[in-house]
């Protein structure tokens, strides 16, 4: 059975564990991780993995291995309490597995939990959970998290906003990605750690992150786009800041990674990016060979940072070899 947004998250909190299965897909990995992470502590509490009561594999090893999800649905278990079977970036490789393992599935066996990236309406493992009498799919968008969800957060942190504090919560969700934000509302809980008084704005401003991801984001895509021009000023700004070098690296050879990763396989789901359409015009304007090749001039930069014998200021470095990937990204 299909559910919607709405009735998803309901499900998400009060899962049915008599259910056969769940299936968890979307574009945006981390979202589908949050939620993926949300169901099955829901469903089988905090200590199933201790217990023996949750089953994890890769689509990747079920392949190789067919029998390992009916054995895991199968098995009797040492602990009282649900359990669950759960596969991790499924695709249409694994899809007869599933269904299979869907029709073999019995009351009392571990429940089926899969989580996959961005499926087709064609797909075999999303029409075989669609089709299911007794069992779910649910998409996951790239949608922040609505006031529901964030007076869920707080009130598992045992939080109690003010108007004005919910107010400044709720841009934050749009800015922010989900994992951040989530990262932001256990911030603020530390921070009100004794304090029983009302979370305030002010707590929340105290707790928010600063700008400084963002302009790091602002800076690979200045060095993606080609804009020479505009690296110094933004450098300029990051080195105020205090940013690492090395860390600054880290993060490019992360985000070229990415563009590469599109580039050399066009329509695949792409995942790990918070702006999927930059990326992707990205990806076509330099092609897989030109982003091979500032892949290695990144890695060579973060060699050079490394480096016991290396004394030059390391945020010129990573400066100049980001002069060099834009000069780089303009040729044509």
């Amino acid at each position: 059975m299909k559910l919607s947004p709405r009735d998803a998250n309901a499900y998400f909190a009060r899962p049915d564990a008599s259910k056969t299965g769940l299936l968890i897909y979307g574009g945006d990995a981390m979202r589908v991780a949050l939620k993926r992470q949300e169901f099955l502590k829901s469903l089988l509490g905090v200590n199933a993995e201790e217990e023996m009561r949750l089953t994890r594999m890769q689509a990747a090893d079920l392949r190789r291995d067919p029998a390992m999800l009916l054995d895991a649905i199968k098995a009797v278990g040492f602990f009282p309490g649900p359990r669950a079977a759960f596969v991790e970036d499924a695709n249409d490789n694994i899809a007869q597995i599933l269904i299979d393992s869907l029709a073999d599935w019995l009351p009392g066996d571990a429940q089926i939990v899969v989580s996959a990236g961005d499926l087709k309406k064609t797909s075999k493992v999303l029409k075989a959970f669609e089709a299911h009498k007794t069992a779910f799919a649910a998409a996951i968008y790239d949608n922040p998290p609505d006031r529901a969800e964030i007076e869920r957060l707080l009130s598992e942190a045992r939080l109690v906003p003010e108007p004005d504090a919910m107010a400044a919560l709720t841009d934050l969700a749009r800015a922010l990605d989900p994992g951040d934000f989530r990262q932001t509302i256990e911030k603020i809980t530390l921070y009100k750690l004794n304090d029983a008084s009302p979370l305030s704005s002010e707590d929340v401003v105290a707790c928010a992150p600063t700008s400084t991801e963002a302009e790091v984001d602002d800076i690979l895509h200045v060095v993606a786009e080609a804009r020479a021009g505009d690296i110094g000023p933004v450098m300029s700004k990051l080195q105020g800041q205090g940013v690492n070098a090395v860390t600054l690296t880290i993060m490019a050879i992360r985000h070229f990674r990415t563009l590469y990763r599109i580039a050399a396989n066009p329509g695949a789901p792409i995942y790990g990016v918070r702006d999927r359409d930059r990326a992707t015009r990205q990806a076509k304007s330099w092609g897989a060979a030109k982003l091979e090749m500032a892949l290695g001039v990144l890695t060579d930069t973060d060699l050079t940072l490394r480096s016991a014998g290396q004394h030059a200021p390391a945020l010129a470095l990573v400066e100049r070899a980001f002069i060099r990937l834009a000069m780089l990204g303009a040729q044509r």
